[in-house]
């Protein structure tokens, strides 16, 4: 599935003046990367000529996450139509779908043994559907090769792709994401070919389609946003029903993205947590490591948790 098109690095940016990175607290860094099981990770995906975003987007926990063989997958190529200001994923023009991907990627899945999958893709306004047949059969070669595998999907926004939500949706994955990323006034210079109420539609439209879905979103934060903007945005996403929220420090992949603003403390982060707790989300995870797919497996059974005992406390 080797993209034969030319993967560029951002060239939009590429005249743009240099953000300098600044050094991270030591709340924040982690070690390299050295474990076995993370080589054997590497080696998997490598000869099943598979993605990850672990990989794409620099993830900070990849050593963690691939040393306990969680790996999250990135179908559909690695070279996205969207040009973020945050996003370390190549721009371009992608090829066409690899018809084989949806089986690779349940062969990996079965023989990670993963309980718990996550599958992401790049945005691909190229297709009429916006991939999301793509998704629905990714969806559905996991479910036939491993039955007893929760799937998780973190989309791209299917702008302007009629259909393409409920296309996603009724293949029935167990937590539907998608990430509103930072607040609206920040939208024009750090997620441009997006719309935040495009992104908040999608998330409502997924529970009209199947209200007993979980969904989830996150948002990144030290990019200059405030207090009072992330409070609206999760009164947003509850007003959407929307069941998870994770919040994380945004890094800066390189000189050319946009510019870390500050880091958030991890005081700033368990504040955030309590507010968001006290707005009815049924789980909440916000840390500076905090990523969509970190730890996903064990806050998806967190998840389920929540709903029973909200279930069981209604019924009462």
């Amino acid at each position: 599935m080797d993209d034969q098109a030319p993967r560029l690095r951002h060239p939009e940016k590429a005249h743009k003046p240099d953000n300098p990175i600044p050094r991270k607290p030591d709340w924040i860094r982690v070690p390299a990367p050295t474990s076995p099981e993370y080589h054997e990770t590497h080696r998997l995906m490598r000869g099943l000529k598979l993605h990850t975003v672990c990989e794409e987007a620099g993830c900070p926990n990849i050593g963690e996450c691939w040393k306990k063989k969680h790996a999250t997958f990135m179908i559909m190529g690695a070279v996205c139509t969207r040009a973020c200001a945050f996003c370390n994923v190549a721009t371009g023009r992608p090829n066409g779908l690899d018809a084989a991907e949806p089986r690779k990627v349940a062969e990996a899945v079965r023989q990670l043994r993963l309980s718990h999958v996550v599958i992401t893709s790049v945005d691909r306004d190229d297709l009429p559907d916006g991939g999301a047949g793509h998704f629905a059969q990714t969806i559905e070669a996991v479910r036939a090769l491993s039955p007893g595998t929760t799937v998780e999907i973190l989309t791209p926004d299917f702008m302007k792709k009629p259909g393409a939500i409920e296309h996603v949706a009724r293949a029935r994955p167990d937590v539907f994401n998608h990430n509103l990323e930072t607040v609206p006034r920040l939208y024009p210079s750090i997620r441009p070919g997006a719309r935040y109420f495009t992104s908040l539609a999608l998330l409502k439209r997924v529970k009209e389609v199947d209200p007993a879905l979980f969904t989830k979103s996150g948002l990144m934060v030290g990019l200059g946003e405030t207090k009072e903007e992330i409070g609206q945005v999760m009164d947003d996403l509850r007003a959407a029903d929307v069941d998870f929220l994770t919040i994380g420090q945004y890094l800066q992949p390189t000189p050319k993205h946009a510019a870390v603003d500050r880091f958030v403390t991890p005081d700033e982060f368990e504040g955030y947590a309590s507010l968001a707790r006290g707005k009815g989300f049924l789980l909440v995870a916000s840390s500076a490591l905090t990523r969509s797919s970190y730890h996903a497996g064990d806050d998806f059974m967190k998840l389920k948790d929540a709903r029973l005992k909200q279930q069981e406390g209604n019924s009462r």
